[in-house]
């Protein structure tokens, strides 16, 4: 009998299952191909760029990472995008928590107008900024200084967004509980708010961390002393005018990957719960 319900409790394979997983296992070895090729670029001694790509590398070696470390202050440049990454993961998330628990919680006139707004400033592209933005940071001293680099990135309009939807999934019930045993808005927003809408923060930890580390424009205008500069704007000096050394370049971009990696597949399982909760897709 028992084995009878296993049976019929076993999910049925068809045709269209066995399709689907084929089409989802052909685009994840499309995806993973170009990071397989870097890194066997970086252990192929005098490698290039080819149009037939070799899967396998020749007479493997670390010797590219090795004058990496050696010929360029890469541990500098490392630690300099690692501390702006978390600096600016950490204060997005407190200036995004805060302004979306007023923007979904405080009742204030004009709240709709002024969210709508705040929003309305993503559709401005940062090539449009980076005059006006360089202009007042160089008025107040603050070029080539990591304060400098740091400032534009302490607001989110998309992290605040985020937060918002995320805050506005709490039950005010439980806003109204904490009110009757002397909460204020700082305990509502430090032990109601907050653990409710961890998902929703890691998300906004994983994309702040990303875009900190991926940039490159903004690093490349406000840092100009090389010991400043951060990992994107180090690989692309990697590329000389007339040759290039692929494998240090496909080496860099490999110790500029792993940080990534390493911290989505740690998080994955937030994100998703956080992107399904704030009802982003």
């Amino acid at each position: 009998m028992a084995d009878t319900l296993a049976v019929r409790n076993r999910p049925r394979i068809t045709w269209r299952s066995v399709l689907l997983h084929a089409v989802i296992v052909a685009g994840a070895i499309v995806m993973f191909f170009p990071f397989l090729w870097t890194i066997i670029t970086s252990i192929t001694p005098g490698a290039g760029l080819t149009l037939t790509p070799s899967l396998w590398p020749s007479d493997p070696s670390l010797e590219a990472y090795q004058r990496l470390f050696a010929e360029r202050p890469f541990l500098r440049t490392i630690a300099n995008s690692l501390g702006l990454a978390i600096v600016t993961t950490l204060v997005q998330l407190f200036t995004s928590a805060t302004a979306a628990y007023a923007f979904s919680r405080l009742p204030f006139r004009g709240r709709g107008v002024v969210f709508a707004i705040y929003l309305a400033t993503m559709m401005i592209p940062l090539q449009v900024l980076i005059v006006p933005l360089f202009v007042e940071l160089r008025t107040f001293g603050l070029v080539n200084t990591y304060l400098g680099a740091l400032l534009p990135t302490f607001a989110s309009a998309f992290g605040i967004f985020l937060l918002r939807q995320a805050v506005n999934q709490v039950p005010r019930e439980l806003d109204e509980a904490a009110t009757l045993d002397g909460a204020g808005h700082f305990r509502i927003f430090a032990f109601i708010i907050l653990p409710n809408i961890r998902p929703a923060l890691a998300t906004l930890s994983v994309f702040a961390f990303m875009g900190s580390w991926n940039s490159f424009l903004w690093p490349l205008v406000i840092l100009r002393k090389p010991e400043l500069q951060t990992l994107p704007v180090a690989l692309a000096g990697l590329q000389g005018q007339y040759t290039t050394a692929w494998d240090i370049v496909m080496a860099g971009s490999v110790v500029s990957i792993l940080p990534m990696l390493a911290l989505y597949l740690f998080a994955q399982r937030y994100v998703v719960q956080g992107v399904a909760s704030s009802g982003i897709k």
